[in-house]
């Protein structure tokens, strides 16, 4: 059994993707060349914004979209400790701080109830995270963002494909940012992300960025990073896509299976909030007997992973803002029980009863 099965996909499209990648080579374009622009078009119509800028990984959209809103030192970013790095990291390499909040117990996401009282007057941004496939409360954290005039980046990374109140992850807030990484539910075969905002001029700004601060060949009016997506992945993202609402479908029908073939076990299954729709990239259990339950599930050949064992607040990369056990109860203890089980849009019936089974 697979933890995340990408050659079940790549056999339906293995001659079309292919074709993709011959194309790019015959026209020789490797760097932001058409099928660049090609999916941006057909991203941002799929998310429902104005301008997609995609970039060389989800960790650079974070980057680019606080360099777009000129954050440095003294600023402050307010963001959940319960995540992948990248979330916090472009925080720190601007030299702005990093603010944690706690997260919900039920969805594992950002607290809304948490986020009013960290915020300062040094506060410029609120960096949700859609965990495991569901955006967070973006309604409410807008509603506080707007409150205080500050700007909301959506980490869509993980939730991209997923609807909040019927409307995309991604085009939820000023600014959305994804990852293509290969175990994204829309995944390349590298790196890769992007960028969605309707706002003109950070998308401008945010374009330049993407190339060395460049406006037009040889200005360099800000200082940027070498942040654009390959040509050859934009090419292999085009013909995946084909694929990526039948695929985000079948997510939801593996993650009701999942629901329904676990609800007796001694475990606490991912809850979707009212009003969210879930993409799936993982489906993550709580358990209390973590390492007994990846000690069984391996003696039956299940793979599974615990995800962000050690919360961001207890890294050492983050040492410096003096936080202890004890800050964050809910991502400490969710930290210490995730389980993310086999997941997949081709996961079969059969292979999700010999989890459930394992599970007990």
């Amino acid at each position: 059994m697979q933890f995340i099965d990408l050659a079940a996909q790549q056999k339906r499209i293995r001659s079309n993707i292919e074709a993709a990648i011959k194309k790019v080579l015959d026209h020789g374009q490797y760097i932001m060349g058409p099928e660049v622009r090609e999916l941006e078009e057909k991203l941002a119509a799929f998310i429902g914004a104005k301008h997609c800028i995609s970039c060389a990984s989800g960790t650079d959209a974070l980057l680019m979209a606080l360099m777009a809103l000129d954050i440095g030192p003294g600023d402050e970013v307010i963001t959940v400790p319960y995540t992948w790095i990248s979330t916090a990291e472009v925080i720190a390499l601007l030299r702005a701080k990093t603010v944690f909040v706690d997260i919900r117990p039920d969805t594992f996401n950002m607290d809304p109830d948490k986020v009013e009282a960290a915020i300062t007057p040094n506060t410029r941004a609120i960096m949700p995270v859609g965990i495991y496939g569901q955006c967070a409360d973006m309604t409410r954290i807008n509603a506080i963002a707007q409150k205080h005039n500050i700007a909301v980046i959506e980490d869509g990374a993980q939730s991209f494909g997923a609807t909040h109140h019927g409307k995309a992850s991604c085009g939820l807030s000023a600014i959305g940012c994804t990852s293509f990484f290969p175990s994204k539910p829309l995944g390349c075969y590298g790196d890769g992300g992007a960028i969605f905002t309707d706002d003109d001029a950070l998308a401008d700004k945010m374009a330049q960025i993407r190339i060395h601060g460049q406006k037009v060949k040889h200005q360099h009016p800000l200082v940027g990073i070498n942040g654009r997506l390959d040509t050859l992945q934009a090419a292999i993202l085009l013909e995946k896509f084909t694929l990526f609402p039948e695929e985000c479908a079948l997510r939801a029908e593996v993650g009701r299976r999942y629901d329904e073939l676990l609800s007796g076990a001694p475990i606490q299954s991912p809850a979707i909030a009212p009003g969210n729709t879930s993409v799936y990239a993982q489906y993550t259990i709580l358990t209390e007997n973590r390492d007994a339950l990846t000690r069984t599930l391996q003696q039956k050949g299940i793979p599974s992973v615990a995800y962000y064992a050690v919360p961001l607040h207890l890294q050492g990369a983050f040492a410096d803002l003096g936080h202890q056990p004890g800050d964050f109860p809910v991502a400490e203890r969710v930290a210490s029980q995730c389980l993310s089980l086999p997941m997949s849009p081709y996961l079969t019936h059969e292979d999700q009863e010999a989890v459930a089974a394992a599970i007990g």
